[in-house]
């Protein structure tokens, strides 16, 4: 594992790879109600964005996907081009998206599974109402490793660092009507999966690999797609692929993300070439901190990866740019993402920004629907 990654070390200028995935709600622009039309929107969609469009669990989900990039303007470039193309694609047909959690109002129990789709259907047969109630909206983020071995390494060390991503990208606050009092309620409707939560520890792709053939004798799993952990190395491509945030409201939040969990992932695969000693809290240290961050986003304290004890969320949000700050200027962009940062720090973060909507309106959730079909496509606060 080190003599891969050896090159990294003092490497100022090497690069890694990264792309995105965004989930996204479809929208009634009449009622504002949850639309489920993914299959009138991806002929429209498909037409304007090739396959970087495509179906999701749900008939009112659809979901995008940036190409491989190298630079972080290109992700910019490439997250607003296609919000906008979806976007235009779903006003053909009289629908909006919106990139929130969750939907201010409608309900699971009005939507539908997209059976049609085998893998879909099997999971609907299997899962029953936990994939019912699955009609919320990540972001999933790919940084490029090709040695299976220490991606495992790197995921056991960003673990302790999920927390502060998922406050940061904290996008779902309401639930069927409801206020839940969490900045990320997606975070509490996704945990129901039976294989989602922190990854364990593992020594290496070998024992990663045998786990998986285990969930697999046991019926619990059909294959590892189906790990639904905060962070796993892809199935599909030759990346570790970061799951534990909201889908952003803004393009531009998406992107510091994405970078954020590239130069995470720089700073942890240096550590590791050089085996430098881990920090290996207890799993249920791990929970309860992705907990808290769920819960309050950074309107609170967050738990400090360093001390693993509850500090205000703005000193914890700066430990972990200290942490990135090689890997961010490993790629060139260190001021630009602290600046977006301070920005995300200064607005609040979806959650926070969609209650005031909310507040504003005196609980009218269309009124929220309306300001987040505003920002889906923006790259203003």
């Amino acid at each position: 594992m080190g003599a891969a990654c050896d090159h990294l070390i003092g490497a100022s200028m090497e690069t890694m790879t990264f792309g995105v995935e965004e989930e996204f709600l479809i929208v009634d622009l009449e009622t504002r109600e949850l639309a489920s039309r993914s299959h009138d929107l991806l002929g429209p969609a498909e037409r304007r964005l090739g396959p970087a469009v495509c179906q999701e669990l749900n008939l009112c989900q659809v979901e995008i996907e940036t190409p491989v990039c190298t630079k972080i303007d290109e992700i910019r470039q490439s997250l607003i081009g296609l919000r906008k193309g979806l976007t235009d694609a779903a006003a053909e047909i009289g629908t909006g998206v919106i990139a929130a959690g969750t939907h201010p109002f409608s309900s699971w129990r009005t939507q539908q599974i997209d059976v049609e789709v085998e893998r879909y259907a099997e999971m609907d047969d299997r899962y029953q109402v936990v994939a019912r109630q699955q009609v919320i909206c990540g972001c999933h983020i790919h940084v490029g490793i090709e040695d299976r071995d220490l991606a495992v390494a790197i995921m056991n060390r960003v673990r302790l660092w999920l927390p502060i991503l998922l406050a940061l990208s904290g996008n779902s606050p309401f639930w069927q009507g409801l206020d839940t009092g969490f900045d990320s309620y997606r975070m509490q409707v996704w945990q129901r999966w039976p294989t989602s939560g922190m990854p364990p520890e593992l020594r290496n792709a070998r024992e990663f690999d045998e786990l998986v053939r285990g969930l697999e004798m046991i019926d619990a799993i059909e294959d590892a797609t189906f790990l639904y952990w905060y962070v796993r190395p892809s199935s599909r491509y030759p990346t570790l692929e970061f799951r534990v945030c909201d889908v952003c409201l803004t393009p531009e939040e998406t992107t510091v993300l994405a970078a954020l969990v590239r130069s995470l992932t720089w700073s942890c695969a240096r550590e590791a070439s050089v085996a430098r000693p881990m920090s290996t809290p207890r799993p249920e240290l791990l929970e309860a901190a992705v907990w808290r961050a769920g819960r309050y986003g950074l309107g609170s304290k967050l738990i400090s990866p360093l001390t693993l004890t509850p500090r205000p969320a703005h000193e914890v949000v700066g430990e972990l740019m200290a942490f990135v700050r090689d890997g961010l200027d490993a790629h060139g962009e260190r001021e630009e993402v602290e600046a977006m940062v301070e920005e995300i720090l200064g607005w609040g973060n979806g959650a926070h920004r969609q209650r005031k909507v909310w507040k504003a309106a005196e609980g009218d959730g269309a009124a929220v629907v309306d300001y987040v079909l505003g920002k889906t496509a923006s790259s203003s606060a």
